[in-house]
């Protein structure tokens, strides 16, 4: 049996949804994972300081992540299919806020891709999905070359302020505890680091740099852009499903 590793990469800023959405669809794929990206920040005691405001900086493409050691991961979930057993994850110790789907939806979806697994493990192919999330996911060269479809959610900047304001912090990792710290963002972290920490990071792959409403410019091969407003999320998993449905027959058919 050969094994066909998928990867699908769901990036947006923080607090667009992206982390509900492949949530959802590692209910539906079969033989899937998720990798967040999150889980590649450094330790709380190696993020930088920002230069101007004189407090850590978790946001910036260049010190948010750990950039080789996020390759190597996909390298080798690329690889295997599976998450390498050193990696540690910290979001189950995060705030979980359920966006629920139609059930409808999820069952048709559960089906329409239990008879594509089906149908591969009957030509001799094994299909792992590996579902990768993100909010510096389109950054880094040898990130997006890793990943087979690349999926981009964009939310307004008053609505992601909103959201990131009503969050009540967020698991970090520490060198003295497995478990980590939980952070919480200081006066005017949105509007002086995160906001625009997010543009730097993206405004050379859409239209014009304009993250909120420009088209993407083809800088990011493939980039799938959805605006979180204007879907539900029964109708973002809907579309994400298609895409996804679309590509591995076209795939399968060639």
């Amino acid at each position: 049996m050969k094994t066909r590793i998928i990867l699908v990469g769901i990036g947006g800023a923080t607090c667009s949804g992206k982390t509900t959405l492949a949530k959802h669809l590692r209910r539906i794929l079969p033989n899937s994972v998720i990798v967040h990206q999150d889980d590649f920040a450094p330790p709380q005691e190696l993020v930088p300081v920002h230069p101007v405001y004189g407090v850590q900086d978790w946001d910036r493409a260049e010190g948010a992540i750990e950039w080789p050691r996020m390759v190597k991961a996909l390298e080798e979930v690329k690889r295997t299919g599976v998450i390498p057993p050193e990696h540690v994850s910290h979001d189950h110790l995060n705030e979980q806020k359920d966006v629920a789907i139609d059930d409808t939806v999820f069952q048709k979806w559960k089906a329409r891709f239990e008879r594509i697994e089906e149908e591969h493990r009957a030509m001799g192919e094994d299909i792992k999905w590996v579902i990768v999330d993100g909010f510096l996911l389109y950054w880094h060269p040898e990130v997006v070359d890793k990943l087979d479809f690349r999926i981009f959610l964009r939310v307004p900047y008053e609505v992601l302020k909103q959201r990131r304001h009503e969050r009540h912090g967020y698991h970090t990792a520490v060198q003295s505890d497995p478990e980590g710290s939980l952070w919480r963002d200081p006066p005017n972290y949105w509007e002086q680091i995160v906001w625009p920490a997010y543009v730097e990071a993206h405004e050379g792959i859409v239209e014009n740099g304009d993250v909120e409403h420009g088209k993407s410019n083809g800088k990011v091969a493939g980039l799938l852009l959805f605006d979180g407003l204007e879907l539900s999320m029964s109708e973002m998993v809907s579309r994400v499903c298609e895409v996804l449905e679309d590509g591995i027959t076209a795939s399968s058919d060639s």
